[in-house]
């Protein structure tokens, strides 16, 4: 914080498919640092940065979590970025605010889809990237196989910079082919190693791969190259040098091999990561909007412009209060100061500053170009706003929420939860900008939707935990609506007599459907006086109320013109409300000769899939009643556009990670309305019935 030039400062997310092993990754860097005293385990819930209880129990990642080190010389800050499909938004956001990424491929099971979706998002941001091949101590590990399917799968190129020594209960070291030198670890899990020579019978492969490491450095630099092709060698500090620049440029991946719950081959990563990974000079400047002038300005990074940074991620805690955690491109903060919000046009002020290793908090006086920080008690800041100095305000653009993909209707477990509800998913919205909440005004429901089944149950325990509110989650009701095939022509007649002044209302309607889409259409075409003009208004009225409740099921008809055409009235007994009433009982009447049918929501499903996967999601979208619409070949996947009916998919998200051993992911979005077919909808009918 300050402390260090900005040259020697790195911040860069671990980024994997969930289970791939970062967080194990990132307490061996931290334990080999001295940040922490001892390696902390996801397994038996030791671990420094998976701390939340809903974390612990699942043993999975499910925030992103910040930490600090010192590692020769630099300043390494790094976050922990989740891997499971429900809450990949918190990678993508981290990832808009970090420098570099070390991605984590599995010895076992290689690149899986989301590992995918992540490099996707890598690229879009111009985050350079190097490798650790992870869990080389376990069964079935094969280092070719990982890089083989990176090759298959990412559009970047892996370039093998160490090879293992042994596999599986056999994996004791690694080669490093840039000094050509073997590093036998220690079984303390110390992370320490011996140097020695490289084994005999992996001395060819080892050249072989050197060789290869050498022609992908070489087409970094044309110097390089020029060498390369006179001397067909390269020197140590040659190749030390390309590896930077072509990391740095995209042009390759560098991997490593290693075991993070061993804690063997994380030393040489981090070195790799010192190396290769850029500072936030090497990222160079940042480019933003003054929200005054509309015009694009750069920030440098350094101390002396003036201050911007980036809220990538919030934290909402009942007693602490909010905590804000933002990354620094541009001058300095300090504690007990002032900053500008250029989203919310606001002034706020700062407190203590902090710098975060998972839960546990240390201030720190200054924040400077590349730093990673956080304060507390922020009254309007939030995830993906821009803070700067007032006097050069700027406006950096932060990647919007993903889409959610799956919804549950809440029902408070207690009468003393029901006034806490409200108030407690405030709080987590603000922490998790991809939950929505809303009243659905049709089904009387409070419906939260999420980024899949874990999602929306994780923020149910967390609503529990944090602000003492119980919650039961249920299938959200299906928004169906009701609409007619045929016409219909009848008169609609209102009389009522119970003494004094009575009701009367005569009219004549004529009921047909119209487009898809077109809701509702009123037209008056009374002559001569037949219905006076005073209470026609209330002939529409009545019957676009009647036609909230439609006579199959209850639900709202669409898509229809009611034309009057005649009527009669009384001097003395009519009335606007015997008309509306008139209008509401010819509406209900007609729709029941109209031939009134069931419509049901089509979504429109993006559906990611690897290839082995695709024949068993296209059957199971057919059994769902679903359209595939086509397919769209990706690195090793295949992306399903269909549409299915809602009703069949409420669900989805678990049962496509069945499918696909957690490898398919899926965007899903509403395209329109249509029929239910004739074979399904009585038996609906009975069954919506039933429920009401």
């Amino acid at each position: 914080m300050g402390k260090y030039d900005t040259a020697k400062v790195r911040n860069f997310g671990v980024i994997a498919h969930g289970g791939a092993g970062k967080t194990s990754l990132v307490e061996a860097v931290l334990f080999n640092s001295g940040a922490t005293d001892r390696l902390g385990r996801v397994d038996d819930g030791s671990s420094c940065m998976d701390f939340e209880p809903e974390e612990i129990k699942r043993n999975i990642t499910i925030g992103a979590a910040v930490a600090h080190c010192e590692w020769q010389g630099h300043q390494l800050q790094i976050v922990d970025t989740p891997g499971y499909a429900n809450f990949l938004h918190d990678t993508r956001t981290c990832l808009r605010a970090l420098d570099g990424a070390v991605l984590l491929v599995s010895a076992i099971s290689g690149v899986k889809a989301q590992t995918q979706k992540i490099m996707e998002w890598c690229q879009e941001f111009g985050v350079p990237v190097i490798a650790f091949v992870n869990k080389m101590d376990r069964e079935r590990a094969d280092f070719d196989r990982a890089i083989s399917s990176m090759a298959d799968s990412l559009e970047t190129p892996a370039v093998a910079v160490t090879l293992p020594i042994g596999a599986e209960d056999d994996f004791r070291g690694v080669i490093d082919l840039v000094t050509m030198k073997a590093h036998l670890f220690k079984d303390d899990g110390s992370g320490d190693s011996e140097t020695g020579e490289i084994p005999g019978e992996l001395l060819d492969e080892a050249e072989t791969q050197r060789i290869m490491l050498m022609e992908a450095v070489a087409e970094t630099e044309d110097d390089l190259m020029e060498k390369y092709l006179e001397e067909e060698t390269l020197t140590e500090d040659e190749l030390l040098q390309g590896l930077r620049s072509g990391t740095l440029a995209g042009h390759f991946i560098p991997v490593l091999a290693g075991s993070a719950v061993r804690n063997a081959g994380v030393r040489e990563l981090t070195d790799y990561v010192n190396l290769c990974l850029p500072s936030p000079i090497d990222r160079g400047s940042q480019a933003g909007t003054n929200p005054k002038t509309e015009e694009l300005e750069e920030r440098l990074p350094a101390e002396d412009q003036p201050f911007s940074a980036l809220v990538f991620k919030t934290i909402s805690d009942p007693y602490t209060g909010k905590l804000t955690l933002f990354r620094v491109y541009s001058g300095s903060l300090k504690s007990d100061s002032n900053f500008y919000n250029a989203n919310k046009d606001v002034v706020e002020r700062v407190g203590q500053i902090f710098m975060l290793n998972g839960k546990q908090q240390s201030s720190v006086q200054v924040a400077t170009p590349g730093d990673i920080v956080a304060v507390a008690k922020l009254k309007e800041t939030a995830t993906g706003d821009t803070l700067c100095d007032g006097a050069k305000p700027i406006c950096y653009e932060c990647p919007e929420p993903m889409q959610p993909v799956i919804s549950f209707a809440l029902e408070a477990a207690s009468k003393n939860d029901e006034d806490k509800i409200n108030s407690a998913l405030q709080k987590l919205v603000e922490e998790d900008p991809t939950l929505q909440v809303r009243r659905d005004e049709e089904t009387k429901e409070l419906v939260l939707s999420g980024m899949g089944q874990v999602h929306v149950e994780v923020t149910a325990e967390k609503m529990k935990r944090k602000f003492n509110v119980e919650v039961l989650l249920k299938a959200p009701k299906v928004p169906y609506r009701e609409t007619l095939r045929g016409k219909a022509q009848l008169q609609s007649k209102y009389k009522k007599q119970s003494g004094g002044r009575g009701q009367y209302a005569d009219v004549w309607l004529e009921i047909e459907p119209l487009p898809r889409g077109s809701g509702f259409e009123f037209v008056d075409k009374i002559v001569g006086g037949a219905v006076p003009r005073q209470y026609i208004p209330a002939v529409e009225k009545g019957i676009a109320e009647a036609s909230l409740k439609g006579v199959l099921a209850g639900f709202p008809t669409v898509d229809f013109r009611v034309t009057l055409y005649d009527g009669s009235y009384h001097s003395v007994d009519s009335s606007e409300m015997a008309f509306k009433i008139a209008g509401s009982m010819g509406f209900k009447k007609g729709v029941e000769q109209a031939k009134p049918v069931l419509l049901e929501p089509v979504m429109q499903m993006n559906i990611t899939v690897p290839d082995d996967c695709v024949g068993d999601v296209i059957g199971d979208m057919n059994s769902r009643r679903g359209k595939v619409l086509g397919m769209e070949p990706g690195a090793g996947t295949q992306v399903v556009a269909a549409q299915v009916p809602l009703s069949e998919v409420l669900k989805y998200a678990p049962e496509l990670r069945s499918m696909t051993s957690d490898r398919g992911m899926f965007t899903m979005e509403f395209s329109h309305y249509q029929e239910v077919p004739a074979q399904n909808m009585q038996k609906l009918i009975a069954e919506l019935n039933q429920e009401e």
